[in-house]
C-alpha cells in the first residue's frame, strides 16, 4: 500500500494525543525495571524522562513491562542480521503507515545498516529493482504478512537458504511485533519524538 507521506502523517498524529502520559511519579517498580532496560539498550543517561510512547504505555505496568522485554529482544536478542531485522521493521511500519516506527527505524539505520537508497527503495517494496535475493524475500515476507497474514512457500523458500531455522522463526515475530506497535501509535495518535520530526518521509 502506497501512502501519500504528507497526509498520513497529518492523520495519525496531527491531532492531540488520545491519552494522557503519565509522570514518573505514577510509575511502579515494574515501569522502572522496563525503563532500565530502555536506558542500557540506547544509551540514555539516567533520569532522562521517558518518550511519548513509552509515557502513555505506561497506562498498563503489566503490558509496558513485557512490552518492553520483547522490544528489548528484537533489537538487541535476535538472530536476524541488523539489515534483515531493519527491511522487516521498516517495511512494515510503511505498509502499516505508521509515522513514528518509520522514522525512528529511518533515523537509527540510515547510513549505518541501509543506504539512502535503500530506504527510498523500502517504500515501494518487494518489487523495486536493486534488492539482492535475500532483501527481496525479507520484504516480500513482511508483505505477505500484511496481505495475508502467513509467508507463502515460494517466499519461505528462499528465506531458507539464506537464514537458519531460529532466524526464520524470529522473523514474523519481530515483524509481529511492530504490527502491533503501529496499531498501538497508530491509535494513540502518539506524538513524533525529536529525532523523528516528519514522520513518513525519507529523507
Amino acid at each position: 500500500m502506497g501512502w501519500d507521506a504528507a497526509e498520513r502523517t497529518e492523520q495519525v498524529v496531527g491531532s492531540r494525543e488520545r491519552l494522557p502520559f503519565l509522570d514518573k511519579d505514577q510509575l511502579d517498580q515494574r515501569h522502572f525495571e522496563a525503563m532500565e532496560q530502555l536506558r542500557v539498550l540506547y544509551g540514555y543517561p539516567e533520569g532522562m524522562p521517558l518518550a511519548p510512547f513509552f509515557a502513555t504505555l505506561a497506562h498498563s505496568p503489566e503490558f509496558f513491562a513485557g512490552y518492553i522485554d520483547l522490544g528489548v529482544t528484537a533489537s538487541i536478542r535476535s538472530a536476524l542480521p541488523a539489515r534483515v531485522r531493519e527491511l522487516a521493521i521498516l517495511r512494515t511500519g510503511w505498509l502499516h503507515g505508521a509515522p513514528y516506527i518509520w522514522g525512528e527505524h529511518v533515523h537509527s539505520s540510515r547510513d549505518r545498516v541501509l543506504s539512502r537508497e535503500d530506504i527510498e527503495r523500502i517504500t515501494q517494496g518487494s518489487q523495486a529493482g536493486g534488492w539482492d535475493e535475500l532483501d527481496r524475500a525479507v520484504l516480500r515476507a513482511a508483505e505477505e504478512l500484511h496481505a495475508n497474514s502467513m509467508i507463502g512457500d515460494e517466499t519461505w523458500n528462499l528465506l531458507a537458504s539464506h537464514l537458519d531455522a531460529r532466524q526464520l522463526l524470529e522473523l514474523p515475530i519481530v515483524v509481529g511485533h511492530y504490527v502491533m506497535t503501529a496499531y498501538v501509535q497508530n491509535s494513540l495518535r502518539t506524538r513524533l519524538t525529536d529525532n523523528n520530526p516528519d514522520g513518513l518521509e525519507t529523507r
